[in-house]
């Protein structure tokens, strides 16, 4: 018995390590702009959606953790706390609202393939919420006022569809990867 709950231990850190790592590479797929566009929200996606909301969530928070002393795992091969604490770092910091969102439906409702698309649907939100709120309070502090309207537009806006695009993908990509992984 002590064996297998080692054993389930060390598959949990390789999978959470695999998934991190697939986030940081999704992230450096990136097209630049004000906020740029990635495939982080993918590897967020897939993280919660292969490994479960528990390991799923840890593979993100590693993820930001990583990026946060330093270590270039962000979009453009950058790292640190200062991208953290810059207008878009509440983005990054809202996939781990994502993650937390999808495991939290996981929990209530189940694995099923439309609990999933509605979690991913909602954790996307919750990243746009998150990350938006924080890009508007930087911004204000650094630039000065602006509107939410602007900021969804420079934020938002340009990103849903693609978004969405990830989110279908992940869940195709989830439904034949899930059965690799051991539970």
């Amino acid at each position: 018995m002590i064996m297998a709950k080692e054993n389930n231990k060390t598959y949990d850190l390789v999978y959470i390590s695999m998934f991190t790592v697939l986030i940081a590479i999704c992230s450096w797929i990136s097209i630049p702009a004000a906020v740029p566009f990635t495939l982080q929200t993918l590897g967020v996606f897939l993280a919660v959606g292969i490994l479960g909301g528990k390991r799923g969530t840890m593979a993100v928070l590693v993820y930001i953790l990583l990026g946060a002393i330093g270590i270039p795992v962000f979009a453009g091969f950058s790292g640190g706390i200062g991208v953290l604490t810059g207008t878009t770092g509440g983005y990054i910091v809202g996939f781990l609202a994502s993650a937390l969102v999808m495991w939290g439906m996981e929990i209530a409702f189940g694995k099923g393939k439309k609990i999933q698309i509605l979690s991913m649907l909602l954790g996307l939100l919750a990243c746009y919420a998150v990350g938006t709120l924080w890009f508007m309070a930087v911004y204000t502090h650094q630039t000065g006022e602006v509107g939410i309207l602007a900021v969804l537009g420079w934020c938002v806006f340009p990103f849903v569809i693609p978004d969405i695009l990830k989110i279908a993908l992940a869940v195709v990509l989830t439904g034949r990867l899930k059965g690799a992984v051991r539970r």
